[in-house]
């Protein structure tokens, strides 16, 4: 399975900065042996789009409402965003969930909406801290994919990106055999379900651990936060 580097970006860099960010990043594409996505703000979408044009790289915009237009203030359309150039779509991260209160069930439906367009949407499920400690982590994570892919096609392409609640943008980062014992379980659930998808990992990935990381198993990228926000070390992530 193909390797997959994405960037989320969140709410940094202007259109301006998004242009010459993708100017210097083409010089070293080449460089890169799997697919590299990048997630930038719904402002800066555009520019992205512009700026990848006859690259190999993919843009992607960090949410995505249920419906192509109508009246859903400050909501972003997947449909626009598949006329602009874009191919993937980012769906139930822990900000969205937490800070915006999006559910299981509007997840789902935004899952099989961006499928209905022929676009990619990339599922975020995680623990938090307290679950972890629990030892709810299978439990949270088989409900997050349940759920979240109950209307999901099968037969249309899907990416799952495993990101620890507590170690996003924390600096904690989950151990190798951390990563490898909860992908495996989220690849084993994946395949209860019958779906075949890559598993990302994310949570404060950074040149000197993704190495180590990409080496587990079922790990088949990241998901990179802070350290997607600069060339230099989102390229030595997206070559190891």
């Amino acid at each position: 399975m193909k390797k997959i580097f994405a960037g989320n970006w969140k709410l940094f860099k202007s259109p301006a900065e998004t242009r010459a960010f993708m100017s210097k990043f083409k010089e070293v594409m080449g460089s890169v042996t799997g697919e590299v996505v990048f997630f930038p703000s719904a402002i800066s979408l555009e520019a992205a789009c512009e700026a990848v044009k006859g690259s190999a790289i993919k843009i992607g915009v960090q949410n995505a409402y249920t419906q192509a237009s109508g009246a859903f203030t400050g909501e972003n359309s997947a449909q626009v965003v598949k006329e602009l150039g874009g191919q993937y779509i980012l769906i139930g991260h822990s900000e969205r969930r937490s800070i915006f209160g999006e559910t299981d069930a509007l997840i789902a439906d935004k899952v099989a909406y961006v499928q209905s367009l022929g676009l990619t949407p990339m599922l975020c499920i995680g623990e938090t801290l307290q679950e972890r400690e629990a030892t709810h982590t299978f439990r949270v994570l088989e409900t997050q994919l349940l759920l979240g892919l109950a209307k999901a096609d099968k037969a249309k392409p899907i990416v799952v990106a495993y990101e620890p609640v507590w170690a996003i943008g924390t600096g904690k980062v989950a151990t190798p055999e951390q990563v490898a014992e909860t992908h495996t379980d989220v690849h084993s659930i994946l395949t209860k379900m019958g779906f075949t998808a890559p598993i990302l990992y994310g949570g404060s990935v950074k040149p000197d651990n993704a190495g180590q990381l990409i080496k587990q198993a079922h790990v088949s990228g990241f998901l990179v936060g802070g350290a997607s926000l600069e060339v230099d070390s989102f390229q030595k992530i997206a070559t190891v």
